[in-house]
């Protein structure tokens, strides 16, 4: 996720959701592509040259005052910081990282600020750009499109029967953690739509939530297929469906 951005769409909507339905309101559009700007913000380089009105920007220092914990005075969005808060630890903690760990942050370091600073700038191309610099970018009205289609934040708290729990147990392979599958479960009950047996996976995200790439590398390929019938993966996705007889 944070050396080719894949899950980031997740996160994003995440982000517009929780601002874009503050209060019970109505949707804020407005102010939740405000929010996603300032949490996505970047310094302007000491050698940028002062942007006209009509180019996009990536530095919002100016929505400090609106949102301080997204952004700060200088221009550093939460992402930004995030990033650059990782580089910290790893370069003053070398004995309590992985060597691939430690190569990964010197390819933040080098390329980070200048990756991310493009990215930002497709963010806000326009969903109708003639231009080929609309064409297979994430943007932000369809972050935005995706929220309103998903509507407000919800805690959605799914207990499993204790008879599939067992089966899961029972099924579970040598070295997959215990929490896995359930979690691939109750994700899918809570996500899966009407119209359709198959629910989208997104894999980095689950990657970043067990705090191990073990779950796309290792434990999702290996799951019975008693319990779950999945497509191939690409880009940090797949889609998959839990077997009747499993749930």
């Amino acid at each position: 996720m944070l050396l080719k951005f894949e899950g980031l769409a997740r996160v994003l909507t995440v982000i517009a959701r929780g601002y874009m339905f503050q209060n019970n309101t109505e949707p804020q559009i407005d102010y939740a592509r405000r929010a996603l700007c300032a949490w996505c913000s970047i310094p302007d380089s000491k050698k940028a040259s002062p942007k006209a009105d009509w180019q996009f920007k990536t530095d919002f220092k100016d929505l400090y005052d609106e949102f301080p914990e997204l952004v700060d005075t200088n221009g550093c969005g939460w992402f930004y910081r995030h990033i650059h808060n990782v580089i910290t630890f790893v370069q003053n903690h070398p004995d309590k990282i992985m060597k691939t760990a430690q190569s990964n942050c010197d390819k933040l370091k080098k390329g980070f600020d200048r990756e991310w600073r493009k990215k930002v700038l497709q963010f806000q191309v326009q969903l109708f750009a003639s231009t080929t610099k609309g064409a297979w970018v994430l943007r932000f009205d369809d972050i935005l499109a995706d929220a309103l289609e998903l509507w407000a934040l919800k805690n959605k708290d799914i207990v499993l029967p204790s008879e599939l729990t067992r089966k899961i147990f029972a099924l579970t392979p040598k070295g997959v953690p215990e929490n896995v599958i359930p979690t691939i479960f109750k994700y899918y009950l809570a996500n899966r739509q009407n119209d359709t047996e198959f629910v989208v996976l997104p894999i980095t995200n689950f990657d970043a939530y067990f705090g191990t790439t073990s779950f796309g590398r290792k434990w999702l390929k290996i799951i019975p297929d008693e319990l779950m019938e999945r497509s191939g993966s690409g880009y940090g996705i797949c889609r998959y469906r839990i077997k009747e007889d499993a749930h």
